[in-house]
């Protein structure tokens, strides 16, 4: 699978990308990850990439063009591709969202916004999806495409060290423990549930099942 991030920072997160599980996926080559900066389209000398809103209001707004001409060279090459812009009003990302996509698409274009936002036409033109990681409003979008190839990544096939990593298969939200069996702070003690020291596999399954979120 391949990722496009298109951002005029690439370097607030392309760090992230190597780390941890993104760089052993990158290195085994079950997932591509490229930045693009709209920048080097820009016609003018000065590589300009935002303007004045119609209409008025405060702050800049990224133009069209940039953008376009940036996602016009990722869609020569792309197959199948999936093109996203971030926005808190748009479409909420979950799970499911995430994993439906692993299995549907080659090529995912991640659209990073900045100043106040993306001129509208980028959508449209490209039909591109709105989606929203959360009803809050961030600096720009490096923070969400860094968060929905995390979360795509997890269900590429070899991504994970251990496919039951998956939250999925026991379930979201499951609270864990690890030793010591007694953990004390501020003279209290914090036990782990018994049940789960118990070695019944059975009751250990219903621990978590009743104990996990859907």
């Amino acid at each position: 699978m391949k990722f496009h991030i298109i951002t005029i920072f690439p370097e607030a997160i392309e760090s992230y990308f190597n780390s941890s599980i993104l760089k052993r996926a990158r290195e085994n080559k079950l997932l591509e990850a490229k930045f693009y900066n709209p920048r080097d389209f820009a016609k003018d000398k000065h590589k300009t990439v935002d303007d004045r809103q119609f209409g008025g209001g405060p702050g800049m707004v990224m133009k069209a063009e940039p953008i376009i001409k940036t996602a016009d060279k990722i869609l020569k090459k792309a197959k199948n591709p999936k093109i996203v812009v971030f926005s808190p009003a748009g479409k909420q990302f979950t799970q499911k969202t995430a994993k439906n996509w692993a299995k549907k698409y080659k090529d995912i274009i991640l659209i990073s916004a900045r100043y106040e936002g993306i001129d509208a036409r980028v959508k449209k033109a490209l039909k591109a999806e709105e989606i929203s990681i959360g009803s809050y409003v961030l600096t720009g979008g490096e923070l969400p495409a860094a968060v929905v190839v995390d979360a795509i990544s997890r269900h590429i096939p070899g991504a994970l060290g251990k496919a039951e990593s998956l939250e999925e298969k026991r379930g979201i939200g499951i609270p864990v423990y690890t030793r010591p069996e007694v953990f004390e702070y501020k003279n209290k003690k914090y036990r782990a549930p018994k049940i789960l020291l118990s070695g019944d596999h059975k009751k250990i399954e219903e621990w978590k099942k009743n104990n996990r979120m859907d």
